[in-house]
């Protein structure tokens, strides 16, 4: 905000000067001073990082053992949940997609001869249309 000529006169006679807005040239100088202060890495220390988890992941809180692999992992390790408790990511069973599922099922079927054994056998005969088929003997 401005101040009246009446309130600048009494800083001046109480001793404090008004502040100067400093120029171009020396608004470019503060910047390249900060600009190598950030670069040089003084000022706040950076901030640690911290890497996400993998989902359902948690970091051990005390040593154990992987019910899957019988091999141990130390605290503050990355954790997941395997069948019978908690152990290594990688001893952890893959869950497999809705697509993955269905196409186990169906090669499952397949393999299996349930999807022919329903079916009856073809009476087409070789050359000719369905409706002059005979029936199968």
């Amino acid at each position: 905000m401005g101040q009246t000529p009446a309130q600048k006169a009494a800083k001046a006679a109480r001793g404090q000067q008004p502040k100067k807005r400093p120029g171009k040239a020396e608004r470019e100088a503060i910047k390249r001073a900060q600009a190598a202060k950030k670069k040089t890495g003084g000022g706040k220390p950076a901030a640690k990082k911290t890497v996400p988890l993998p989902r359902g992941s948690v970091r051990a809180a005390y040593p154990g053992t992987c019910p899957a692999c019988f091999k141990g992992y130390a605290k503050g390790e990355i954790i997941t949940k395997v069948t019978d408790g908690w152990g290594h990511p990688g001893c952890a069973p893959r869950k497999l997609s809705a697509a993955e599922r269905e196409f186990a099922r169906n090669k499952a079927r397949i393999e299996s001869g349930e999807t022919f054994r329903g079916q009856k056998p073809s009476d087409w005969r070789r050359g000719s249309s369905p409706s002059s088929t005979r029936p199968a003997r």
